[in-house]
């Protein structure tokens, strides 16, 4: 047989107290809150040894793919500041700091 209420107190204890969420994290490129989709990068690619991951925006992770090869991505590591130095990043970052989290577009090919 159900119980009436729960073991832990009455039905109305359990909802009075709505913990608010956390806020999202920062996109580990641009700095803007990240949307309700978050990309798991690893800054240093998987292929060439990375277990670290950083929150990104799908958008800014397509631009790192579409910008730099594996081996380049491992030079870097994890120093944002060396990938902001590239001028193609930079213009990026500095486009997409006014749009929404959840903004997305297409990117260009890779330029190799």
């Amino acid at each position: 047989m159900a119980r009436k209420y729960s073991k832990h107190g009455p039905y109305e204890d359990v909802h009075s107290e709505e913990a608010e969420a956390p806020p999202p994290p920062p996109c580990w490129l641009c700095g803007r809150p990240t949307g309700t989709t978050i990309v798991w990068h690893h800054p240093v690619p998987k292929s060439r040894g990375g277990r670290d991951v950083v929150p990104m925006h799908g958008i800014c992770q397509q631009t790192l793919i579409a910008n730099f090869t594996n081996s380049e991505l491992q030079r870097h590591g994890m120093d944002v500041e060396g990938l902001l130095l590239h001028p193609p990043i930079r213009k990026f970052v500095d486009w997409v700091a006014n749009k929404d989290p959840d903004f997305t577009a297409t990117i260009t090919k890779k330029q190799r």
